[in-house]
């Protein structure tokens, strides 16, 4: 009998996340398959799984678009997201992390960590979700459970909590060791529930020894396991996994599980770990907010006043699909709703349960719950919705810079208007598109944070709009930075125009920073008003906008404001940020500048044959190689290559490898560019 009564003690919301080809769709389509959500098998590499449901999904054979679906299992509702796991579309994982409450994250049993694993690990970590760890295609060649979960202890540096030993290996694998309750679960060929059934005796010792393990590790980390431990020199069954579930909510501790998702096996214990150890709304601290500098804060309330979060905006043909995580209060269909951002009203037309891209229509939806609505105009991804009388804005998720831009221009002149609306509702649906006019050519630049970014957003235009486009060679989004400073600079404004004039008088210093800006004042007498420095910094940031090598935004750097003069009627705000503006620009044109462009670890996987082909490809795109490991005939190959080498870099290892050649690449920063590309640039 439940203890708590509470209904949102018994919702979960969780992600799945993973690195490309690590078997998330695969996990979801089986979770929704064992809950009775379907009654048929989807396959990715068949295009028919419910949450790839979008053509390029289909064509490509990974996730770009986070689909949301809803389930049952053991009386609690599952609100489930999957995530895309190619980095090009990292930041729709930063808004689905932002909403979520847990997370399970899928590794491969013979990759282990890979790059974007540990991408998409570090992004939960800093929105502080909770994960359990499922060890994926463990009836593959090669696969070992205990490789993986060393590298999880060594790249990601969590504890493993391994609760699971595995039956049999690669195509032996049949059933897993529940060490928690020391019993088996056996999945017969052909069968998709599991049988319990007692330990095999051959692993009897075995999974005593790693039951021990993992009772020492639970007892190393949480005080009250220590005491049982200590008393009676083991852990009881109910001890322990209380004792993994404060671990997981607190994050001292990951679960780890193993399976094939595939073959559909070790599905039903990872559904029980999602529910025993992963936190409920309840669970989690109240969302906060502040509204006009005052801050708030919501708990997951049904009868609380209303707060939600939109993360995501999709344009379908029968209308505009918001996505929202509700935090706290009650929405019906017909209410009235207030979007703090852009301070208006809004009505809700209708409420929907998601099941990726089909719907049922709900009356209503509460605190806890995660669903589309139909009727909100003004709403963007990162909008606070809430009561009209108990405003508050919760902290949008963030987005990150566009790193890689193309032109884009209609091939028939008339389709002109027709894709400059269709530009801005891809960019209205996914923030991390960013659409400008180039003011030097007037052609229309479409920006996003990788080539297949790029080119999953052009095909978009052509199968939902039904524009045909030219797309030009995909352009790198360079930096510029300061490489050797300059003191002393002095900057006079002065304009008389017949009217008031204007005046300011500075001395700047400009120094490198290992990145981002800073200004300070170090002004002494009060020769330069306060109200006059802010007006100086305002204007040196606008003069970050377009350094001097190439117009490129402007980094690492600090400024400090030494001296100054003021005139009795002639200074003002607006002199004194315009002379920031144009002091700054003068200084940076003084400075020894550094043009800095985006570079990525790449992590290529071929066979051992290949690998001093992939080796010379790399160094002749100015790659640094930094580990090459083997295993099992296969060559990993990681290297740190500049961004704009990588264009075209698919279809060129395919070609070096007869096809057999993978890589996956990640940016990590900017790096100074040498002399022949700054020159291009």
């Amino acid at each position: 009998m439940r203890t708590n009564t509470n209904p949102l003690a018994l919702v979960r919301n969780l992600g799945i996340l993973a690195h490309v080809d690590a078997g998330k769709t695969t996990v979801t389509e089986r979770i929704l398959y064992a809950t009775g959500t379907i009654h048929r098998r989807g396959e990715v590499h068949d295009g028919t799984t419910v949450t790839d449901f979008d053509p390029q999904e289909r064509d490509r054979g990974i996730t770009i678009f986070a689909a949301a679906v809803s389930c049952d299992w053991d009386g609690h509702r599952i609100n489930l997201i999957d995530t895309p796991g190619h980095v090009d579309f990292a930041d729709e994982v930063e808004r689905s992390l932002r909403v979520l409450d847990g997370a399970v994250a899928v590794f491969d049993a013979v990759g282990g960590v890979e790059p974007q694993s540990e991408s998409v690990w570090r992004q939960a970590d800093r929105h502080g979700v909770p994960r359990i760890a499922f060890v994926n295609k463990l009836d593959r060649a090669g696969a070992d459970l205990d490789t993986a979960v060393d590298s999880i202890r060594r790249r990601l540096h969590p504890a493993p909590l391994v609760v699971q030993l595995p039956i049999g290996a690669e195509d032996g694998f049949t059933g897993v060791v529940d060490l928690v309750r020391m019993r088996a679960l056996v999945w017969a060929d052909g069968s998709d529930t599991a049988e319990h059934t007692r330990v095999p005796d051959e692993l009897l010792d075995e999974a005593r020894r790693r039951r021990r393990l993992l009772e020492e590790a639970v007892a190393e980390l949480h005080p009250a396991a220590l005491e049982e431990f200590v008393d009676r020199e083991s852990l009881s069954a109910d001890t322990l996994a209380g004792a993994l579930r404060d671990l997981t909510r607190s994050g001292d501790g990951v679960v780890v599980l193993c399976g094939s998702a595939y073959r559909n096996r070790g599905i039903e214990p990872l559904l029980d770990a999602v529910v025993a150890y992963l936190p409920s709304p309840l669970d989690v601290p109240a969302v906060r907010g502040t509204y006009d500098g005052t801050e708030q804060e919501r708990a997951a309330d049904p009868a609380a006043p209303f707060a939600a979060l939109a993360f995501k905006v999709n344009a379908t043909p029968t209308g505009r699909l918001t996505y929202v995580r509700i935090y706290s209060g009650t929405i019906e269909k017909g209410d009235t709703v207030w979007d703090a951002g852009t301070r208006r009203a809004e009505r809700i037309g209708r409420i929907l349960r998601v099941q990726a891209d089909r719907h049922a229509r709900v009356d209503r939806a509460v605190a806890g719950d995660i669903v589309a609505v139909v009727g909100l105009k003004s709403a963007r991804a990162g909008s606070t919705l809430c009561a009209p009388g108990h405003p508050l804005v919760i902290e949008p998720p963030g987005v990150t810079e566009p790193v890689v831009s193309v032109a884009v221009e209609a091939r028939r002149t008339t389709d002109a208007d027709r894709l400059a609306s269709a530009l801005g509702r891809l960019a209205e649906e996914d923030p991390s598109l960013v659409v400008r006019t180039d003011p030097e050519t007037g052609q229309t630049v479409l920006s996003g944070m990788g080539e297949l970014h790029l080119e999953v957003a052009a095909e978009k235009l052509r199968l939902a709009h039904g524009l045909e486009v030219n797309v030009g060679r995909p352009r790198v989004s360079y930096r510029e930075t300061v490489g050797r400073g300059v003191s002393g600079l002095v900057f006079r404004y002065v304009k008389q125009d017949g009217g008031a004039g204007q005046f300011a008088h500075l001395v700047l210093d400009v120094e490198p920073l290992e990145a981002g800006f800073e200004f300070r004042s170090a002004v002494v007498g009060g020769r330069v008003p306060q109200e006059y420095v802010r007006a100086v910094e305002a204007g040196c940031r606008d003069a970050l906008a377009e350094g001097p090598l190439g117009g490129h935004p402007v980094t690492g750097l600090r400024v400090t404001l030494t001296d100054g003069a003021t005139h009795v009627k002639d200074s003002s705000e607006t002199a004194f940020r315009t002379a920031g503006r144009l002091g700054l620009r003068e200084a940076l044109r003084a400075c020894a500048m550094v043009l800095l462009e985006p570079v990525a670890e790449v992590t290529v996987t071929v066979p051992e044959d290949f690998v001093g082909g992939v080796l010379g490809d790399l160094a002749a795109r100015r790659g640094r190689v930094s580990g090459s490991t083997t295993r099992a005939g296969t060559a990993v190959v990681t290297a740190t290559v500049p961004l704009a080498e990588l264009f075209g870099y698919a279809t060129r290892l395919r070609s070096r490898s007869q096809g057999r050649g993978t890589f996956t690449a990640r940016l990590i920063g900017h790096a100074p560019a040498p002399a022949a590309t700054a020159a291009r640039a």
